[in-house]
């Protein structure tokens, strides 16, 4: 995948969970040494030829596997929010607007799915150990992600679009300050400079919906900011927490409990405040397939999350979702007959790029350790499969 290069050998860092590649161990004098390996090519200032020669070697080192698969999984999850806010169009278009209900479906299904296969690995015992253990973290996780959703969709119905597609972009800061928390990163200034570019491709597609008037009227803009503000930030944390965990825990476990708490919190939150519009809401074939549609896109989009925080990293996750307006462009075209504005385009892919500049000089492989494994208190099944998922 890469090869050696001396003068880019970097220093050890004590406790550091951003360990360099590590070549196998060669043996001297009896004892093992390893010898440590920069991940990209180093830059050539000696001339220009050398120069524009070496950015093109660093370039095609991008190029891997495991970077490849972290670009399409971001465009993936970028889908499936796209379909989410469409759908969720279409169910307003049609007099439902549960927030709180819609999102129950969620979690049941993550419920349904994970947690039996968690009782599968960790049996009836060891389940209920875990939930004792570490249950009280994923409730305060379930907890910050279903408000999270719950204060996204309501500030919608209060700000202006142009509003809440800014504010959202608050959750990457708040990630990355999140992740530093949690795994001491050392951010490489290459690193900002990708957050820069693909807030920079945010903003032309910001300039694009004003300049081709797809906003709307705020009824309440000071409200619908706070609740944006609030939610990003719960996004933020909620998505760092999460790639703090499913580095170091089953993927199975963690997205199990988010969905067995989500529908505890999620199924109280539902009856307390929209019992009523439950009743008065149309329950009709129309209703129940975009509901189903709405469902499987989310569903997708929390099953491919943690597989990209482990591949590449929860705030690389934050960034890809910034194109999701292109897609919603698409999407446009042919149910809302939007029409094509020039600046989609580029936005589109300076987002792309800014994509691509995030591991100009980190890798994914280095952006934090995957060590996940059961609980130490729980006895797995025998002949239980050891393979990491996310891991390439």
């Amino acid at each position: 995948m890469s090869s050696e290069y001396p003068e880019d050998v970097k220093e050890d860092r004590v406790e550091s969970p951003f360990e360099p590649p590590v070549l196998p161990a060669d043996t001297v004098d009896g004892e093992q040494t390893q010898v440590k390996v920069s991940a990209r090519p180093p830059l050539d200032y000696t001339s220009t030829a050398a120069f524009v020669d070496s950015v093109w070697r660093r370039f095609k080192s991008l190029w891997t596997k495991h970077f490849i698969l972290s670009l399409l999984a971001g465009q993936v999850v970028s889908l499936c929010i796209t379909c989410t806010n469409v759908t969720t169009t279409e169910l307003m278009n049609r007099n439902w607007s549960l927030p709180t209900t819609q999102t129950f479906f969620l979690y049941l299904s993550l419920f349904l799915i994970y947690t039996p296969y968690t009782i599968y690995q960790y049996g009836f015992g060891g389940w209920f150990k875990m939930l004792y253990k570490d249950g009280w973290k994923y409730f305060i996780l379930a907890a910050c992600d279903v408000e999270g959703n719950f204060l996204v969709v309501k500030a919608y119905q209060y700000t202006t679009l142009l509003s809440c597609m800014l504010l959202d972009a608050w959750a990457i800061p708040v990630c990355l300050l999140f992740s530093w928390i949690y795994m001491r990163p050392k951010y490489h200034w290459t690193q900002l400079l990708g957050v820069v570019v693909c807030v920079a491709g945010l903003g032309l597609l910001v300039a694009s919906d004003e300049l081709t008037d797809r906003d709307w009227p705020a009824l309440s803009r000071a409200k619908g900011d706070v609740f944006m503000l609030v939610g990003a930030s719960l996004y933020g944390f909620t998505n760092a927490t999460e790639e703090f965990f499913v580095r170091r825990s089953p993927l199975y476990e963690v997205v199990g409990q988010l969905g067995m708490w989500g529908v505890l919190i999620n199924g109280i939150q539902a009856a307390g405040l929209e019992h009523k519009g439950m009743t008065q809401a149309s329950w009709n074939g129309a209703t129940i397939g975009l509901l189903v549609a709405y469902t499987a896109a989310m569903f997708i989009l929390y099953t491919v999350a943690p597989i990209l925080y482990r591949m590449a990293s929860s705030a690389y996750y934050n960034l890809s979702l910034l194109s999701s307006d292109f897609y919603g462009l698409l999407f446009g075209l042919f149910l809302y007959h939007y029409k094509v504005y020039w600046l989609y385009f580029p936005a589109f892919a300076i987002v792309l790029v800014g994509l691509v500049v995030y591991f100009w000089h980190a890798t994914p492989e280095e952006q934090g350790k995957l060590e996940p494994r059961a609980p130490e208190y729980v006895t797995q099944r025998a002949g239980a499969n050891t393979r990491v998922v996310g891991q390439v």
